[in-house]
């Protein structure tokens, strides 16, 4: 009997990970706690809003992205530590609070920042993916539906709003303010006819940007602001500017992405075998050794987020005692 409520046990666990693993993305541990884990897969990228989204499918392997947009706070730590000069509106009291993304910034500064802090922009396909959410396919973060409590555009404010504003609007993937406040640079170069020759598998963008009225190249903007109109909200919406230039500056911000980090086969399997352990052990109430069997399990495989919430029940477990 013992035995079999053990193994019962093993497999509410594993359910109830499975499912808390989706809550804990936001979370990955360490220096990317603030980032989050956005698993290999597949989704709709584009829409039938205008021509330049012309609807493909696309698969992107594993990579993390910010959850928040860039903070002036965190922009005033980069500031500090390269000399790079203040973006516009830096001194804006509508802009400039700690917590407010930062705005003004060009595709270089974002660039700039990102590199500094051991990052990337994000491609137009992965900023895209982290929008639509494990569905793959919302018409905006949130669902199909506008809801103007969820999005922070259209001037209804004023201003831009804390980074961590509209908890109700975070898409399927927990990911902040993806519709409204800033407008986000991305990776990629922007042409009006990419969608439609896009490769499946990891899209990079066009090799050189379409160059508008002859002011240059320009790259991808993604988003919408709390400037622009609601028809910008949608998550396969693109925008354009040349990346020197920050012109729309009032609502120019980004956010940061990072490619994950590979495991072999042998450590899936190992750290699988951990797992197991861990959980054999919580069954048997010998949370110590499930802690042990947990973090042996994180070495090994320290991005999987089934492992992060199990560490996670059996701290709170042993808090209780």
């Amino acid at each position: 009997m013992r035995s079999q409520a053990i193994t019962q046990l093993v497999v509410g666990l594993a359910i109830t990970t499975g499912i808390i693993s989706v809550a804990m993305a936001a979370d990955p541990p360490g220096g990317d706690k603030d980032m989050v884990l956005i698993p290999k897969g597949e989704f709709t990228m584009g829409s039938g809003e205008h021509s330049d989204e012309a609807k493909h499918q696309v698969v992107l392997d594993a990579y993390l992205i910010d959850k928040y947009e860039t903070s002036n706070g965190r922009y005033k730590e980069f500031m500090k530590a390269t000399s790079h000069p203040a973006p516009a509106y830096w001194d804006d009291p509508r802009l400039s609070k700690s917590n407010q993304p930062v705005v003004g910034v060009s595709w270089t500064d974002a660039n700039a920042f990102c590199k500094w802090d051991g990052k990337r922009l994000p491609t137009e396909a992965e900023w895209e993916r982290a929008a639509k959410g494990p569905d793959g396919d919302n018409h905006y973060p949130w669902g199909h539906k506008l809801d103007p409590k969820k999005a922070n555009y259209g001037q209804n404010v004023g201003r831009t709003m804390p980074v961590d504003s509209y908890p109700e609007g975070v898409s399927g993937f927990g990911v902040y303010n993806m519709a409204g406040n800033v407008f986000e640079w991305v990776e990629d170069w922007y042409d009006l006819t990419y969608y439609k020759e896009s490769p499946a598998l990891n899209p990079r963008g066009a090799e050189k940007g379409y160059n508008f009225a002859n002011q240059g190249p320009v790259k991808v903007l993604r988003g919408g602001s709390w400037l622009a109109p609601e028809t910008s909200l949608h998550t396969s919406h693109r925008f354009w500017n040349q990346p020197d230039n920050n012109s729309y500056g009032v609502g120019l911000g980004f956010r940061c992405a990072k490619s994950a980090v590979g495991t072999s086969d042998e450590a899936v399997q190992s750290g699988r075998e951990a797992f197991i352990q861990a959980l054999v052990a919580m069954g048997a109430e010998k949370n110590v050794e499930a802690l042990v069997a947990i973090e042996k399990a994180l070495v090994l495989d320290p991005g999987n987020q089934e492992y992060l919430a199990t560490r996670e029940l059996i701290n709170k477990s042993m808090k209780k005692k």
